[in-house]
């Protein structure tokens, strides 16, 4: 074969070869299309979500690193270094609620004034039993509470679908309900319920005279008083008062030891010595005597060693977070925002923006993709047409922000909107 010739053949073997690889890409690309297209919403947000995990545990700076976002590693890490001086790890562990669980008990009802305190592996499990022990002790299954609370929101009618109580809603007005509104509910009710602070209002707490107002409204109509003080730990600073103080209002209050404490779970109802025997029963009866506890009893005891003593700092540095996320969006030209509370009661408080909550969520991803830098950990939710809110949340690694480092991290965030 001359030159020529084999020139030719292998020139053509060439062209033959980039044909069928750019063929290969073609089918890929169409097969990659077919995926696409064939992958449900649920899968797409499955996706993302799992983006998302992975780029807040890759971020090296953030406003708040919320515990479901770390590894087994990382807990079982924080549990055997925060245990030391809390507890003697030498001792037996508990056994269906004694030992490390009584001391949490104890430990509890002390904070809170109360005589005796019951620990329980979930809140829904803990505010069943201790309003449904109330509603045998008034005979009156009726609980008034407001519409936005936790019960009624969030477990899916278990209040009358497992306890056998009929809930009554005072208001869905976005605040506390007020001494007026709890003198003209229109029947009878045997327990008020009070969450504070109301989580979907957006953490919003009322003054202490108003409070008291209400609990007196409430006795003045024959009815006991129940706190849902899921995140009561921190409505110090807002009252003014320590918590004896402020649970010594209610009749019973319900606690819980992961949503400020940074804990495992569990939670804790206190209140007289025999309503907590009561509720020790019925503890049994609902499933909630499990054979050990320590590890969520542990991480309980180690939040209110470390964490709780931290709240009314998280609390004043959130007041200066608020301020400078609304001015930051502000300066960085978006049209409309809002920080609500203004000044926020808690460490907790939302925040709206005028844009689709899948666009602003989108935005945050990529921002801490790309920049390491993680500023909204909560998701978006959509507030109405072209409107959504975000729950903020200033904590331990918060401390660490400036008001300009706040700002710095908002233009950044802007930057990845839509003009």
């Amino acid at each position: 074969m001359s030159d020529t010739a084999g020139d030719t053949a292998r020139d053509t073997a060439a062209e033959a070869v980039e044909q069928a690889a750019d063929e290969t890409v073609d089918e890929t690309a169409e097969e990659t299309a077919d995926e696409t297209a064939d992958e449900t919403a649920e899968e797409a947000a499955e996706r993302k979500r799992e983006r998302r995990v992975a780029a807040w545990r890759a971020a090296r700076r953030v406003l708040w690193h919320p515990s479901y976002q770390s590894t087994v590693r990382d807990r079982l890490a924080w549990l055997n270094d925060g245990a030391e001086g809390v507890y003697d790890l030498d001792q037996p562990v508990d056994m269906y609620g004694d030992r490390l669980v009584e001391t949490l008990e104890e430990r509890v009802a002390g904070l809170l004034g109360k005589e005796a305190a019951a620990f329980f592996p979930t809140g829904t499990m803990a505010q069943q039993i201790a309003l449904r022990c109330w509603a045998g002790r008034t005979g009156n299954p009726a609980v008034a509470l407001h519409e936005l609370s936790h019960p009624e929101v969030h477990e899916r009618h278990a209040f009358s679908q497992v306890s056998g109580l009929r809930p009554v809603h005072v208001t869905y007005a976005p605040r506390l309900s007020t001494a007026e509104e709890i003198q003209e509910v229109a029947e009878p009710f045997g327990t008020l319920m009070l969450e504070l602070p109301l989580r979907e209002a957006g953490f919003v707490l009322p003054s202490w005279e108003e409070l008291s107002a209400v609990v007196e409204a409430a006795r003045e109509r024959d009815a006991v008083v129940h706190f849902d003080g899921a995140r009561l730990w921190e409505c110090t600073a807002h009252f003014g008062r320590p918590l004896e103080e402020i649970a010594g209002l209610a009749d019973s209050v319900y606690v819980s030891f992961y949503k400020s404490l940074d804990g495992l779970g569990g939670a804790a109802i206190a209140g007289p010595q025999t309503l907590i025997d009561e509720a020790k029963t019925w503890r049994h009866r609902y499933g909630g005597m499990v054979l050990q506890q320590f590890p969520t009893a542990l991480a309980a005891l180690i939040g209110l060693e470390r964490e709780l003593p931290r709240l009314p700092e998280y609390v004043a540095h959130a007041r200066v977070v608020a301020a400078a996320l609304r001015e930051g969006f502000m300066e960085a030209g978006v049209p409309w925002v809002r920080v609500h509370p203004e000044e926020p009661h808690t460490h907790q408080f939302q925040i709206w923006l005028p844009y689709e909550s899948d666009v602003l969520g989108d935005a945050g991803l990529r921002q801490t993709e790309e920049t390491k830098t993680g500023l909204f950990a909560q998701g978006w939710v959509r507030g109405g047409p072209g409107l959504a809110y975000t729950e903020v949340t200033v904590a331990a690694p918060g401390l660490e922000w400036t008001a300009q480092d706040v700002k710095a991290a908002v233009r950044d965030f802007v930057e990845r909107l839509p003009r």
